[in-house]
């Protein structure tokens, strides 16, 4: 527990010593945001700097000082956060090179978050770590999926990271999104372990603290995310967040909590295929604007208020949750 804690103070601090030369820098090169034209209310947030996710990308690494015994799939997270943010990186590259909202192709982004998710999944599946095998919702009971959990995992790791980017639309919103997720996740690990005797591997618990520097690095962020936005995370900082749960979710074999805890993603991910697909049909929106928090946006509310309500939102959840786990395995 302590070192849990420790492993957030020291991503924090680690957030907040990075984060000014990382703005002073971007500054300089002209890394800045181009916003869409069609969101009249972010015209001012044009010329942003942007590719802040780099400095709590950097600053996970600190959760490998606690880390203690077999670190195979804390390093293979890593790994994978800093893969997608690579892809992450190339698209907001080439949007920031030259002067558009648009980077990579659709087509290009799905190739590059494919290769990652299926050489992960592999590795997930064929690992001992890992396997065929997913925790039931709220108890110990393991699901078999045989052969099928590799494209399980692979549409965990797709869903995530699409879907994290997706929400990556307002001052703070995803930042304060996935802190809040970070923490309820890491409290469920940890209640796991609490309940299972104290037998878990410690590649849980080094997992937890993987979800604590993610955690911290988040409210360091937020320092200077928060409305009004000093530095955008980019899709370095979104892809790589989305790398980072997905790993979380297949290596700790709770993927069927992913999408209760993750309420407000999939909520996002929804607004976006409802509109598109209803759109194709009728040619009318069902929306506003989507994602849903620009449909909201639309509606007058205040991206503040939108940021606070989603992440109270994902912590009511979370409680609902811990309380779950405990009336079933109390």
């Amino acid at each position: 527990m302590f070192n849990a804690l420790l492993t957030f103070l020291t991503a924090l601090a680690a957030t907040l010593i990075l984060l000014p030369p990382i703005i002073a820098l971007t500054k300089r090169l002209k890394v800045r945001q181009t916003v869409l034209h069609y969101v009249k209310e972010h015209k001012g947030k044009s010329g942003t700097p942007t590719m802040g996710g780099a400095a709590f990308i950097l600053a996970l690494p600190t959760c490998l000082i606690f880390a203690k015994g077999d670190k195979t799939l804390l390093l293979v997270a890593l790994a994978v956060t800093v893969g997608y943010g690579i892809v992450g990186f190339l698209d907001d590259f080439i949007k920031v090179f030259y002067r558009r909202n648009e980077g990579l192709s659709a087509w290009q982004k799905i190739v590059f978050q494919l290769l990652i998710a299926v050489t992960v999944s592999l590795f997930a599946y064929f690992s001992g770590y890992v396997g065929d095998s997913v925790y039931s919702f709220f108890g110990f009971n393991e699901y078999k999926f045989g052969w099928l959990a590799i494209p399980l995992y692979v549409v965990i790791f797709l869903a995530l990271t699409n879907s994290v980017n997706l929400t990556d639309g307002l001052d703070g919103l995803a930042g304060g999104i996935t802190l809040v997720y970070a923490l309820f996740f890491a409290a469920i690990m940890g209640l796991y372990i609490v309940f299972d005797g104290g037998q878990a591997l410690e590649e849980t618990q080094n997992l937890i603290f993987l979800c604590m520097a993610l955690a911290g690095g988040l409210l360091g962020f937020l320092c200077f995310n928060s409305y009004p936005a000093k530095i955008f995370m980019g899709d370095t900082g979104a892809l790589a967040l989305g790398g980072a749960l997905a790993s979380l979710a297949v290596f700790s074999k709770r993927v069927l909590i992913v999408p209760l805890l993750g309420i407000a993603y999939v909520m996002t991910a929804l607004s976006v295929i409802i509109q598109v697909l209803y759109y194709k049909k009728t040619k009318k929106r069902v929306f506003l604007m989507a994602p849903i928090h620009h449909h909201f946006q639309q509606k007058g509310v205040h991206e503040s208020k939108i940021g606070f309500l989603y992440t109270a939102v994902t912590s009511v959840v979370g409680v609902i949750l811990l309380i779950i786990f405990f009336a079933v395995n109390g």
